[in-house]
């Protein structure tokens, strides 16, 4: 049997990386003002924050890259290879398998709350 990750823990791990992109761009901004104040003037870029189309969109681009790895690795293994073992193989299946359950149960929480809102009431 398949074992699925919980959504709540792929939730927390969301929020965990959404925390740490704040915190470097914290991070950056007090070290590009610090810049400003104490030593000479620098080019700032301004980088607005990502948002959530963009994210989605890298994590479906990283599921797929997963993926089209693992099939890369399973056609290697079975072409016979000799750099390629058979964990390498199952460890990467592994990753893509549980990466794509972890993208569905995220769509399918956004496809329940956009239904949510859109039953709601006027």
């Amino acid at each position: 049997m398949v074992q699925r990750a919980d959504i709540n823990s792929v939730l927390s791990d969301i929020r965990s990386l959404r925390s740490q992109m704040m915190q470097n761009q914290q991070i950056q901004q007090d070290q590009s003002v610090r810049g400003r104040i104490d030593g000479p003037r620098q080019v700032q870029e301004t980088q607005e924050p990502s948002s959530f189309s963009d994210m989605l969109g890298k994590a479906v681009n990283n599921v797929n890259d997963l993926q089209q790895t693992t099939g890369e690795l399973r056609t290697a293994y079975d072409m016979g290879d000799p750099n390629v073992d058979i964990t390498k193989v199952m460890i990467a299946a592994q990753k893509s398998s549980v990466s794509f359950e972890a993208l569905t149960q995220v769509r399918n929480r956004v496809v329940r709350a956009y239904e949510d809102i859109m039953n709601m009431p006027i």
